[in-house]
Formats: C-alpha cells, sequence, structure tokens
C-alpha cells in the first residue's frame, strides 16, 4: 500500500438518529441493560442474545493477531454476548449484496468514494444515548472525518493516526564519519546532510537521502482537487514548492529519485544502502523483521514556512455501517477499543500513536517493543499533524497522474513549470471523463 493510499480511501452520509435507533437484539431489546437508568428498581436486568459482528479489517490495518488483542478478546471480555469477527472481501461486494458488514477499517483518504452508497451513519445520537465522550480524542483528527458530512454527522472514529519521523541508518553515518541527523532540520539542512553521504564506494552507492513525492506534498496539506468544487489545484505556488525541493532533492550528486516505494524501503532495509529515508508513514512493522539493521530516527525535517508539520492527518478508522442490524453492539464495540485498557495495549505492544489527546499514550508508546528500546521515538513526536483537506474521490487517480509528472522533475526530464501544467491538463481531463463519461 502507498503509504497514504498505502494504507488507503473513502467515505460519508448521514443518518438519522431514529434510524440508528431501530435493531433488534443490539437495538431496543439491548437498552435496559445498555443505557445506565433505564432499569425499574429491582427489576433485573434482561441478559443480552447473542451477537456476531462482521469487520472488513484488511491485514494492512488490522492483522489477525492485532484484531484480536485489540477487539475481540476485550469485546469478548466485557461483553460476553458479542464475537467480532474479521471478515476479507470486497466493500464493493458488501455493499452490492446488502450482506451483512457491521464495521469496515480503512483511512480518511478512502471516506469520500463511498458517499452515495448509504453505507454510513452518524455516531453521534449513539454516542450521546451511552455518554461515549467524544471530548476525549484529538479534535483535529474528528475534524477530518466531519468535513465529509453536511452538518457535522460523525461517521467514524479514528482509533490510530499514522506516526511520521526520518529514518536512518547509523551505520552508513559512522562508515563515512558523518554526524547523525538530528530533531528540528529543516529541508534545506537534511539535503546538505544529503551531500556528505551520497556517494560510491567499493563499488557501491549510498543514498544519502530518499523520500516520496507525497510526503513532501502531504506536509503542505495540498489536495490535488477541490473536495466541494472538483477544481484543479496542482498548478500553484505551493505546489512548485513542492517540486521544486523534490527536485533540489534528487539533484544532488549520486542520490537519483529511485522511483517507487518499495524500491526505496528495499535499499534502505535489505540493501542498507540509504542513510536516510522520509516515508509518508510508520515502518515499525516492517523494522522489527530486521534486527540486523542499525536504525534510529528523529524528528521529520520541515519546510521553513511550516515549522515542525511532519504531514497531515492520516488516521485509521473504525467505520459502523448502516447495513448493521445492531447499532448498539456497534457502539459497544467503540466503547471497548476506544478504552483506557486497549488504548494502553495498542499504545505498549502495537506501534500505533492514539488518537486519544492524553499525551500518557505517546510517553508509553512501543515501552513493551524490544526492537523500540533505546530508539529516539520522543523525537518522532515533535513533529505534528497539519490539517488533512477533504480528498476528492478522484484523488487516487490524480495521484497516479501526479507521481509520473514529479518522476519527470526529479530525473530533470521536464522543467517544474510544464509539468504542473501538464498535470492539471491530465487531472481536467480525467474528470470530465469521469464527471460527463458520455461526452
Amino acid at each position: 500500500m502507498k503509504m497514504n493510499r498505502l494504507f488507503a480511501a473513502g467515505m460519508a452520509t448521514v443518518m438519522t438518529a431514529a434510524a440508528l435507533g431501530c435493531s433488534s437484539q443490539g437495538g431496543e431489546g439491548a437498552k435496559a441493560s445498555a443505557t445506565p437508568g433505564t432499569v425499574k428498581a429491582n427489576e433485573p436486568a434482561k441478559p443480552l442474545e447473542p451477537v456476531t459482528l462482521k469487520v472488513l479489517a484488511p491485514d494492512s490495518y488490522l492483522p489477525a493477531g492485532d484484531f484480536q488483542a485489540l477487539i475481540t478478546d476485550p469485546v469478548k471480555k466485557k461483553y460476553p454476548h458479542l464475537t467480532v469477527e474479521k471478515v476479507t472481501g470486497n466493500l464493493a461486494d458488501f455493499v452490492a449484496s446488502r450482506q451483512q458488514l457491521d464495521f469496515w477499517v480503512s483511512y480518511n483518504g478512502e471516506l469520500s468514494n463511498h458517499l452515495d452508497e448509504g453505507i454510513y451513519t452518524d455516531i453521534n445520537p449513539l454516542a450521546k444515548k451511552f455518554n461515549f465522550d467524544l471530548s476525549k480524542f484529538d479534535q483535529g483528527a474528528l475534524d477530518v472525518i466531519r468535513q465529509y458530512s453536511a452538518n457535522g454527522e460523525l461517521i467514524a472514529l479514528p482509533y490510530a493516526e499514522n506516526v511520521i519521523g526520518l529514518y536512518y541508518n547509523k551505520d552508513i553515518f559512522d562508515k563515512f564519519g558523518v554526524p547523525y541527523p538530528k530533531d528540528g532540520m529543516t529541508w534545506d539542512e537534511a539535503i546538505e546532510l544529503s551531500r556528505k553521504l551520497s556517494r560510491q564506494d567499493g563499488g557501491v552507492n549510498y543514498y544519502g537521502l530518499q523520500s516520496t513525492e507525497l510526503s513532501l506534498i502531504a506536509q503542505k496539506s495540498l489536495p490535488y482537487i477541490d473536495y466541494k468544487t472538483n477544481n484543479v489545484l496542482v498548478n500553484s505556488e505551493p505546489y512548485k514548492k513542492a517540486f521544486e525541493l523534490g527536485q533540489t532533492l534528487f539533484s544532488v550528486p549520486n542520490n537519483p529519485y529511485l522511483g517507487s516505494y518499495q524500491t526505496m524501503y528495499d535499499r534502505f532495509m535489505k540493501d542498507k544502502t540509504v542513510a536516510m529515508l522520509a516515508p509518508q508513514g510508520n515502518l515499525f512493522s516492517q523494522l522489527k523483521d530486521i534486527p540486523n539493521l542499525n536504525w534510529d530516527i528523529v524528528q521529520k525535517p520541515y519546510y521553513k514556512d511550516n515549522p515542525n508539520i511532519s504531514g497531515w492527518y492520516n488516521i485509521h478508522l473504525m467505520i459502523p455501517t448502516k447495513m448493521s442490524k445492531y447499532p448498539d453492539d456497534q457502539m459497544r464495540v467503540l466503547e471497548v477499543l476506544f478504552s483506557d485498557e486497549v488504548q494502553t495495549v495498542m499504545a505498549k505492544k502495537t506501534a500505533r500513536k492514539s488518537t486519544l489527546k492524553d499525551p500518557k499514550y505517546i510517553q508509553m508508546f512501543g515501552e513493551e517493543m524490544p526492537e523500540l528500546k533505546g530508539k529516539n521515538i520522543t523525537g518522532m513526536f515533535k513533529g505534528k499533524s497539519g490539517p488533512a483537506p477533504g480528498l476528492s474521490r478522484h484523488y487516487s487517480k490524480a495521484t497516479t497522474l501526479m507521481e509520473a509528472e514529479f518522476t519527470k522533475v526529479a530525473k530533470n526530464e521536464k522543467d517544474v513549470n510544464t509539468a504542473l501544467r501538464d498535470l492539471e491538463d491530465q487531472i481536467k481531463q480525467y474528470i470530465a471523463t469521469q464527471e460527463n463519461p458520455k461526452k
């Protein structure tokens, strides 16, 4: 997956409180035992009938072991009547067949792709009914989700935010006697450092600094297309600065643009020939499988005019669906997932950044992961997320077009101004074919 597509794509529609109230076991029949104060004095609560909830959760977000530890087991512990199953498949197939699907796991870049399919529901009424405190979340992350609805409806909850930093290979720095990178570098400083490391030695090419085009663009919170109007925004000064930065970075001798995420990762992790890597995502899950890589991490370099911004909000979402017959039980699952107990396990054992704003989750980040011992984890959190714009349903295709033009600039095959004009024309042409397919 491409980190911010990699981990990828869409949503937003609105459900009313009345619609949320309908259900069988998980709806009205569960109120007596679910809502404080609704059981009459001396009247025993009725036991809840067994329910199985199904969650479409790609392994790229929640592999089986994490799903079991963060959702299935803790939900069963608190609510014995509930069984939560991880399912696989294509969201479109579930939507078309209207077969049971109670949650979908994705990220904010996917929200717009399914706005017209009637699969989203508003969490606000259920949160109020269950006294679920939405104020405990990072409100910036919730705002990212709310922008996809008309009246402040909340169609998903963010369970984790991608953490971003600059990874580096200490052995390469030691080999060439170059001081390690530090927190708080600008891109200009990082590029100058890369000049000392980009070289050929013993027949091997060492790359000083590699990054992805999206990593540079996301730091300026740049959408390709206005989410509401479909206006194409790429032929503009902010994009020009991002493309020019890429051009400068990959003009460093012996530091050519490697061209793909996978090639960059392989050169950093397997070949060990990339000194510094600035991806648009979290690499901890991959790095734990490479114990002989002598790596560390610092704050991601930033633009001078966007100090300490590492990227935009890239949040992983639990999305309750309108197709579910068990809205109350959906809320119970969310209640458990965002409990202190589960968020603590997530932070300590899986290297996911909680979207709850209590700083203790950052302080305990990776505490029980041996591979993170001694790493400069706190430095990574010195960088903050900037606003994530609403992303058009044409975002994915526009990204592919953008990558092609950025590659031409990075390889000095085209100047920046021409590339952006061409990119603007290509995106406009694509939108026209999608919005007016018969023309």
